[in-house]
């Protein structure tokens, strides 16, 4: 467990991004290799296979024909962000559990924060195997954004081989920390035809708008709109992540899809 303790002990010491000189900001993971090569230094194996699992399809089957099973249940209790209170995992397909992790935005290299974020969700991947379940685990790698592009256009470089570039810098930094591989790791360059056709029908439902080609949400038109976060849309501010932009119909509206005018 050391790099869970290490992650957390170290996230006290962590500033935004943009604070931190771009040479100083990957020493945390060159600090796992040389801790890593260290005998005193324990961290998550690269293998699900140290202990015996629990089997959630042989305490299935076992409970079917009428039998207990023995030893522990494969049991997992989580908290509900919807509901705000702790509740036992009941997975829609039995023995099966789906994960979708958001994973970076690909312009930079990673900092602490990304460290605890999958570590965390790694740790949550094992534990399900670990219980028996067969988890399909999904973590995107956003590839196309206007940060990309606006990086690659500082460095006179093509924003698709920049994104490239950082997406295997993050899988090296996994990989130094001993995540496990998810199951699937979709791409959006790889992903436009269904991107855009989802865009259309959100469109053609009204749920969304066009203003001079760049296509926005509605929020207004969803009325359980940050039920999940407990906020309401009179609670958010406008210009806190992104700029104010007079031409949406409300602030908190946000794009679905921009209008391409070169690298600016």
């Amino acid at each position: 467990m050391g790099t869970l303790s290490l992650s957390l002990s170290l996230l006290k010491f962590y500033k935004p991004s943009s604070s931190i000189p771009r040479s100083t900001r990957p020493i945390f993971f060159r600090t796992i290799k040389k801790l890593r090569s260290s005998s005193s230094f324990t961290c998550f194996s690269n293998s699900v296979g140290q202990s015996q699992p629990l089997t959630a399809h042989r305490n299935i089957a076992l409970k079917s024909e009428g039998q207990n099973p023995k030893g522990p249940s494969p049991e997992l209790w989580l908290h509900n962000t919807m509901s705000k209170k702790r509740e036992l995992l009941k997975p829609k397909v039995e023995s099966k559990v789906g994960m979708y992790v958001c994973g970076v935005t690909a312009y930079d290299l990673s900092h602490i924060g990304h460290a605890r974020v999958y570590v965390n969700f790694d740790l949550l991947f094992r534990y399900l195997k670990h219980l028996g379940y067969e988890v399909s685990y999904v973590r995107n790698f956003t590839d196309v954004d206007d940060k990309i592009i606006a990086r690659a256009n500082e460095l006179g470089e093509d924003p698709i081989s920049l994104s490239q570039r950082y997406c295997e810098e993050f899988r090296q930094d996994m990989i130094t920390l001993n995540c496990l591989t998810p199951s699937v790791e979709p791409k959006v360059s790889e992903h436009m035809p269904q991107i855009i056709d989802m865009i259309e029908k959100i469109l053609n439902n009204g749920y969304a708008y066009v203003v001079d080609g760049d296509v926005y949400y509605s929020v207004e038109k969803f009325p359980e709109y940050g039920k999940l976060s407990g906020r309401d849309l009179e609670d958010n501010r406008a210009g806190e992540r992104v700029a104010v932009d007079s031409r949406k119909k409300h602030p908190a509206d946000f794009a679905l899809w921009k209008v391409y005018i070169g690298y600016e």
